[in-house]
């Protein structure tokens, strides 16, 4: 391998380090706090609305679909149900959303409609496709220089401060064991800006069943940090190296028509002699503006142990750790022509191996970031370093109880999951008979 591609793969080293694990065994048979009783939230300054989307013609739950308030900032995104939340302040109770999926017609209605347990709401999908003859596919890696030097005219060029919900799940086969929550501000630099975006954590909170984790903590290193740093338009050392021509193989897909906007469909790959894990997936960008707007990509497992370097941090000697699935996706929101990250998903899987054990443990971890709200910082406000949450963070370890039970009445956060729900009634019955 050459000398660019060394320095290339240095800098693709240092992603995993966000998001690796900490293995290690625990005494703890109790959680040190309750998820808070979803009932006792503040009415008073804002309307909450459910709804649930689904595609039109089979019902099919439609996951990550964005919910947007018209004419404002706040928004919100479905859960693996299809279900949202959706909380506006009473001054606009008038409005109207948008609800937009990739694949799918927007579909914009009032938010009157959502007076019901959850509205059903379906999408129409595009089958509208790109001709061929508009397209060039013999240079598929035209296209993506292409994007990367629009960068800075297509996403945001403000300092912004954003509201972010994050939540982070870890499940032993089909159990939840643990989830923890929080609230975040996103100091979020300009997109051709090369300084680092900043997280402050404004409220967390945790619940966790030790019991089911079998003596053994699996633990997740990087928090919200992890989420923002797929965005790979603002942190394009991911994927896009200067030599990424030379460690990518691009080709392009199945390009289709949305809302009346061409939406070019570019895929990519490893090339076969590059034997360091890196990925494969899909881009997807608007013909006409050339702004990605999602990324889905994962990692090569085929270099397992080198994998296994890359993500575990600390394990028991007695057990061989091995990942065997990394997986992230990444959704733009577009406003007033600019583009800007608006949600963000990693789901990793590892199985452990234990000596003189018949059987193994798998864990399903999982972490989403959704923007709910931002503006302008108009101050250029910066976080000082005590309040900056450092990349190598546990939430877990650092959410606090529920000493404010009000505090999440007016925000926006992902509305849970039947199964997820189900986990915290049985994680706090079982954490009551404790104490």
């Amino acid at each position: 391998m050459n000398k660019k591609s060394i320095l290339s793969f240095k800098k693709h080293f240092i992603f995993y380090w966000f998001i690796f694990f900490i293995t290690g065994y625990t005494t703890h048979l109790q959680a040190s706090a309750y998820l808070q009783d979803n009932t006792q939230t503040d009415a008073i300054n804002h309307n909450e609305y459910k709804g649930l989307v689904v595609d039109s013609q089979n019902d099919k739950p439609l996951i990550s679909a964005t919910i947007s308030l018209n004419g404002t900032n706040i928004s919100t995104v479905t859960n693996d149900e299809g279900k949202f939340l959706l909380k506006v302040p009473k001054d606009k109770s008038n409005g109207e959303i948008t609800i937009s999926h990739l694949g799918y017609n927007d579909e914009t209605i009032s938010l009157s409609r959502l007076n019901g347990e959850f509205t059903r709401i379906g999408l129409n999908l595009s089958i509208t496709e790109l001709s061929e003859v508009n397209i060039d596919p013999r240079d598929p890696e035209a296209l993506i220089r292409a994007v990367m030097k629009k960068k800075g005219d297509n996403y945001l060029s403000d300092n912004t401060i954003m509201t972010a919900f994050y939540r982070e799940t870890i499940k032993k086969r089909r159990s939840y064991v643990s989830l923890s929550e929080a609230v975040v501000d996103v100091y979020k630099n300009p997109y051709k800006s090369p300084k680092t975006d900043a997280i402050k954590l404004y409220k967390a909170r945790k619940s966790a069943d030790y019991k089911k984790l079998d003596t053994l903590t699996v633990k997740l290193q990087g928090g919200p940090t992890s989420t923002l740093y797929i965005d790979v338009m603002k942190n394009p050392e991911i994927l896009f190296t200067e030599n990424m021509l030379e460690t990518y193989e691009f080709s392009f897909g199945k390009t289709t028509k949305i809302n009346d906007k061409y939406i070019y469909v570019l895929k990519f790959k490893q090339r076969p002699f590059i034997i360091e894990p890196l990925y494969f997936g899909k881009l997807y960008i608007d013909a006409e503006t050339l702004a990605m707007k999602k990324a889905v990509f994962s990692l090569n497992m085929d270099n397992k142990e080198e994998v296994s370097r890359m993500f575990v941090r600390k394990k028991p000697r007695n057990a061989k750790v091995m990942p065997t699935q990394a997986s992230y996706n990444i959704d733009y929101r577009q406003k007033d022509g600019k583009w800007y990250y608006g949600y963000g998903r990693i789901d990793l899987a590892i199985k452990i191996n234990w000596k003189k054990k018949l059987f193994n443990s798998v864990y399903k971890l999982n972490v989403e970031m959704a923007v709910t709200d931002w503006k302008k910082n108009l101050e250029k406000a910066t976080l000082k370093a005590k309040d900056r949450l450092k990349s190598s963070v546990v939430i877990n370890d650092e959410a606090s109880g529920f000493s404010d039970p009000r505090f999440w009445g007016e925000y926006n956060v992902i509305e849970p999951e039947k199964s997820i729900e189900s986990a915290i009634k049985k994680i706090q019955k079982q954490l009551r008979k404790l104490n």
